[in-house]
């Protein structure tokens, strides 16, 4: 996630969150995660784009951010 995160500085706002504590707890909640690691791509409307579960994809991630 790191090099993602780097790569596409101009574009993504990285949040990680705990979802053992409070707040982690209700953005897991509202956003139906229910496995760890969880990725969701939501836009600046609240819309989510993209989700994966499990080990993450650079590749794939790379190919969701040139389709959006």
């Amino acid at each position: 996630m790191d090099g993602i995160e780097s790569e596409h500085e101009d574009e993504l706002i990285v949040i990680r969150l705990n979802i053992q504590e409070p707040v982690g707890k209700a953005v897991a909640e509202r956003f139906d995660f229910r496995y760890t690691p969880t990725f969701v791509f939501i836009d600046a409307a609240g819309n989510e784009l993209w989700r994966q579960v499990g080990a993450i994809d650079p590749q794939a991630v790379n190919r969701s951010l040139e389709g959006q």
